[in-house]
C-alpha cells in the first residue's frame, strides 16, 4: 500500500474508534520505497538528491509523528496501531489534549517487538536513551525496528513501528536514519541462516501484540 493511502486510512479509522464505531485496531502493512521525516526531521539527513530518489523510486513524506528520518519499503513490516490511549480533558472551557503515559507505550512496542522476534531465536535489545529495538552484533548494537508516533486530540495513537524482515538495505544510504550518523541498520534476513516470511513475522507480532496490549485480535473481513 503507499505511503499516502495507508496515512488516509489512518485518518479514517482513527475518526471511527473516536466515535466508538469499531473497536482499537492494528494495521499491519508493507510500503514502495518510501522516506518519511517527523516533526523534527532536518532536510541535511536526506542524502539524496532529486535525480537519485527519483532513480531509485522512492517518494518522501514530511509527515507528524515524533523522530526525525526514516525509510519505508518492501520486505518491511511496518505496524499502524490505532488505540485510545487518553481522552481529552475539558477545563473552564477549553478543551486540553489527552492525558496518557506515552513514553510508556513506546516502550510497549518495543517489548512487544522483543516478544516476536524471540518466536525466531533473535534477542532484541531496548537502549536506554533510544527509541527502537536493537540487536547486538559483535562489539556493538544495531537496530532491527523503528518507533515514532503521533497522538492526536481525541486521544487515538497513529503512526507506529517497521520491523526489518529483509528490505533492501542500500536504501538507508541515502538518509541519517532517525539523525543519529552512528546508527547501523539491520533486518532479520542479515542475521539469519534461514529468515522468516513476512507473513511468519506478521503472525508473531499479531500474537505479541495481542499478549503484551491485552487485545483480542479479530481479523477483519
Amino acid at each position: 500500500m503507499s505511503y499516502e493511502d495507508a496515512r488516509q486510512l489512518q485518518e479514517s479509522l482513527a475518526l471511527q474508534i473516536a466515535a466508538g464505531e469499531i473497536p482499537p485496531t492494528l494495521l499491519l502493512l508493507e510500503h514502495p520505497h518510501t522516506y518519511t521525516l517527523g516533526r523534527r526531521g532536518q532536510e541535511k539527513n536526506l542524502l539524496w538528491n532529486s535525480e537519485t530518489l527519483q532513480q531509485r523510486g522512492v517518494s518522501v513524506h514530511w509527515i507528524d509523528r515524533g523522530g526525525d528520518i526514516t525509510y519505508h519499503g518492501p520486505g518491511q513490516l511496518v505496524g499502524y496501531p490505532l488505540l485510545p490511549l487518553g481522552r481529552p480533558t475539558v477545563q473552564s472551557g477549553t478543551s486540553h489534549l489527552p492525558q496518557a503515559d506515552y513514553l510508556g507505550y513506546l516502550r510497549l512496542l518495543e517489548e512487544m517487538l522483543i516478544l516476536a522476534l524471540a518466536q525466531f531465536g533473535v534477542e532484541g535489545l531496548q537502549i536506554e536513551g533510544k527509541t527502537g529495538v536493537w540487536v547486538q552484533k559483535d562489539d556493538r548494537q544495531e537496530k532491527l525496528a523503528s518507533i515514532g508516533i503521533k497522538v492526536d486530540a481525541k486521544g487515538i495513537s497513529r503512526h507506529g513501528f517497521a520491523l526489518n524482515v529483509a528490505p533492501d538495505i542500500s536504501y538507508w544510504q541515502g538518509i541519517i536514519a532517525c539523525g543519529l550518523p552512528g546508527d547501523q541498520m539491520t533486518s532479520l534476513a542479515a542475521i539469519l541462516p534461514s529468515p522468516p516470511s513476512l507473513q511468519q513475522v506478521n503472525m508473531a507480532v499479531i500474537a505479541a501484540f495481542s499478549e503484551r496490549f491485552h487485545y483480542r485480535m479479530v481479523k477483519y473481513p
